[in-house]
């Protein structure tokens, strides 16, 4: 089946389409103090609310970029309903082949949880930090290894060793990279009980309400087996957080 219309089933009742909850995200718009009208680009943007909560606090301008049809979809809604006339533009596009007018001309570049349109946390980290300006800021989302996995998780998750790193590690990758880490915001169990319960309810739901769709049985069996990963092994073992670096002070040439 397509894969955006399976997310779109699973996260149909996700107001925040990650582990994080919405007072977390609340915390996080409110430690940008961004200037009035700042320009920000959000990779892999989904519903849009982080973009929409940052167009209500600050008026901002920029660019939401999201390759799933369903998301650019709700979060085009979620803007005229929470920040109509805002400057933000929602693109249906894989965030990776972006070309920004200016480099290095963004208040704010983050990316939510989906450090593969970059091959991972630290190509995440590279290609956000070129899109900011000095004093800019680079807001990613990542999960990590909250215990050494087990053997049979990563056979049946199909997850190596090397997926994830630890929150330390995670962190220290942008600092390697010059970066100013000045904040996290780690996921707790509620978090992400929330966040992958919705996905079982909201499957649940479809397959009563859609027995004649033919993708049905391919969604419920693909929620279950999630499911039973997550209660068995995964709610233990991986944590997520948004990690919060801005990019220092360039310094002028003598």
């Amino acid at each position: 089946m397509d894969t955006w219309k399976f997310y779109d089933v699973t996260h149909r009742h996700h107001i925040i389409c990650n582990p994080i909850s919405s007072g977390k995200l609340s915390r996080l718009v409110e430690l940008l103090r961004l200037p009035r009208g700042a320009s920000v680009i959000d990779i892999a943007s989904g519903k849009g609310e982080f973009l929409a909560r940052l167009a209500e606090a600050y008026g901002v301008a920029g660019v939401g970029l999201d390759i799933s049809p369903y998301c650019v979809r709700d979060a085009e809604a979620r803007l005229r309903e929470r920040a109509p006339g805002s400057g933000i533009e929602f693109l249906e596009m894989d965030g990776a082949s972006f070309v920004p007018d200016e480099p290095g001309s963004y208040a704010l570049a983050s990316c939510l949880g989906a450090s593969w349109v970059f091959g991972g946390h630290g190509g995440t980290l590279d290609a956000l930090a070129d899109l900011v300006a000095s004093g800019g800021w680079v807001v990613v989302g990542e999960p990590f290894w909250l215990r050494a996995p087990e053997d049979e998780y990563l056979k049946v998750s199909g997850f190596g060793q090397e997926s994830f790193a630890t929150h330390a590690v995670n962190a220290a990758a942008g600092e390697e990279r010059g970066l100013e880490l000045v904040h996290t915001l780690v996921s707790s169990k509620d978090d992400w009980d929330r966040y992958e319960g919705l996905q079982w309810y909201a499957a649940s739901e479809y397959a009563r309400d859609h027995p004649e769709d033919p993708d049905v049985s391919e969604i419920v069996d693909r929620v279950a087996k999630d499911r039973s990963l997550y209660l068995r092994w995964g709610r233990d073992t991986v944590g997520w957080a948004i990690y919060i670096f801005r990019q220092p002070p360039r310094r002028a040439n003598t």
